[in-house]
């Protein structure tokens, strides 16, 4: 039995239907393969930061996170010997800070398995096929697309596909079969986590916390203790040495012993629901993309969990990736925008990598820390905004292809985040940041660079849109984008400015930086 699809995506994670809902909301169907029988039930990452909330609001699905946070006054991150003290240092966790001068998104808190489900079901509204208890058990690529092998309850059936997206996790057998390989710190650390039934409150209240404990006394000398959805099923883990003991060697008296010390409840009546161990650790792929294949997620990218943009981190990998495949299978770019697949966002995996490691150095593994480390950068701001894509832009004379740049501060170079600008309309307020998305856009005060985007995008089939500001739509922009009313800047479709002329120009500027993005 043969089938055939414009993108598979394996695995059915955050960035595997992140990818399906964005490359439904350019119109482009996939067929996702889980091999687990639903999205995931466990406690993982929580929380959605502004700039994945950006991402969602075009899916629509930002108030769906929002309704599936917890209704509390926010997420505390708790350095401490247990859970119920004495603690260390105490962190509000970034998602609450405020960033009203960069976005005008608000953040979100929904858990992992919470956010996997609304995804899911929004793969489906936008023409995705999803498929659980799938393995993806083979596949080989040449110029004509990719051929995969899958497999379920039923059989084997053959899989033809365009390109192959492997969001199939931190081991991602994909990427091996690809030889591609990984670098970084490598193994940072090893636990033993158990999910349990029991009240806590007297010990961390009724907020969502996540405790990083520093305790002798706990197996490996660290641990944790996270909250879920539920008020009364938590997730503790402890470290452990795989060499010399695994976890049969954790019944469940010592199990219990372990629990009761992490969250500083003696005598604690614990049900223990699952055990599982885990491995915690800082690896980046060494190439994106191989071919017509793509890696996002934690098979580009493992880190610790200290920051919290894993997650977010994958879902923006099936953003910035999904609208150019949907362009190059349009027939509006050629085949070269996917190059900067691996040009674009290794580098911002590598940054945000090594910075959950340092998170992690500072808050629970000390005794990792190396003479050479720096502090981490602790600013969201610049971690979510600040970085710059070098890649599929027109970068200006001068530009040294610097990864980061103060988003309080812009500039509006190529290869940089659209800042975010307050606009006037007849119907309201509104963002510059709520005109794209979509498609490529033209900012423009000049009537002579609109039409000219108008011409182009019917000559060329592309999807341009220029909005003219200065008429029924004002606002103080042009200093925050670098140019004069006379000028122009060419937005591509994930917020990034891809091309400008501060001034007055020609349409055979324009033209010419379309064709440099698009590889045409």
């Amino acid at each position: 039995m043969s089938e055939s699809t414009p993108v598979l995506i394996a695995g059915a994670g955050l960035a595997g239907l992140s990818t399906a809902v964005f490359l439904g909301l350019h119109g482009t169907p996939s067929l996702v393969v889980e091999r687990h029988p639903s999205t995931s039930t466990h406690p993982k990452a929580r929380g959605q930061q502004h700039h994945v909330m950006e991402a969602l609001h075009l899916a629509g699905l930002a108030e769906a996170m929002v309704e599936a946070s917890p209704k509390d006054t926010g997420f505390l991150i708790r350095i401490a010997e247990s859970a119920s003290g004495p603690v260390f240092r105490e962190i509000l966790h970034a998602t609450f800070l405020p960033l009203e001068g960069l976005t005008p998104a608000r953040s979100a808190d929904a858990s992992q398995a919470a956010a996997e489900r609304i995804l899911a079901e929004r793969a489906r509204e936008l023409g995705a096929e999803i498929r659980f208890a799938t393995t993806l058990e083979s596949f080989e690529q040449d110029d004509s697309g990719v051929r995969a092998v899958l497999s379920d309850a039923t059989g084997t059936r053959t899989a033809h596909a365009d390109h192959l997206v492997a969001a199939d996790g931190h081991r991602s057998p994909i990427r091996e079969r690809l030889g591609i390989g990984t670098h970084g710190r490598g193994t940072i650390g090893r636990s033993i986590h158990w999910l349990i039934r029991a009240d806590l409150a007297p010990a961390v209240g009724d907020r969502q916390v996540l405790y990083y404990l520093q305790n002798p006394r706990l197996s490996g000398g660290s641990g944790t203790v996270v909250s879920t959805d539920e008020p009364d099923l938590f997730v503790v883990g402890v470290g452990y040495d795989p060499e010399h003991e695994s976890i049969d060697d954790f019944p469940e008296d010592r199990a219990l012993e372990q629990i009761r010390l992490a969250t500083g409840v003696p005598g604690l009546a614990a049900e223990i629901v699952a055990a599982d161990t885990t491995v915690a650790g800082m690896r980046v792929a060494d190439r994106f993309s191989s071919g017509r294949v793509h890696l996002v997620g934690d098979a580009a990218h493992t880190m610790p969990p200290h920051g919290g943009l894993g997650g977010n981190t994958a879902i923006m990998d099936g953003f910035y990736l999904a609208w150019k495949l949907a362009a190059v299978l349009r027939g509006e770019a050629g085949p070269g925008l996917l190059d900067s697949h691996d040009a674009e966002r290794r580098p911002v995996g590598e940054l945000i990598a090594e910075n959950q490691f340092k998170n992690a150095i500072a808050r629970s593994m000390p005794h990792l820390k190396r003479p050479e480390d720096t502090p981490p950068i602790e600013d969201p701001g610049m971690l979510l905004f600040g970085y710059r894509h070098n890649g599929a832009v027109v970068p200006e004379p001068g530009d040294d292809g610097e990864l980061l740049e103060d988003p309080t501060e812009p500039t509006g170079r190529p290869g940089s985040r659209a800042p975010h600008a307050r606009l006037t309309t007849s119907d309201g307020e509104l963002s510059t940041i709520d005109l794209f998305g979509r498609e490529f856009v033209l900012l423009t005060g000049s009537e002579t660079w609109a039409k000219a985007a108008e011409q182009l995008a019917a000559d060329l089939g592309v999807r341009l849109r220029a909005h003219l500001l200065g008429g029924e739509m004002t606002g103080d922009w042009t200093a925050r984008y670098g140019v004069t009313t006379d000028g122009a800047v060419l937005v591509r479709p994930d917020r990034f400015i891809a091309w400008r002329s501060r001034g007055t120009g020609s349409a055979a500027d324009l033209e010419h930086a379309l064709r440099t993005v698009l590889d045409r």
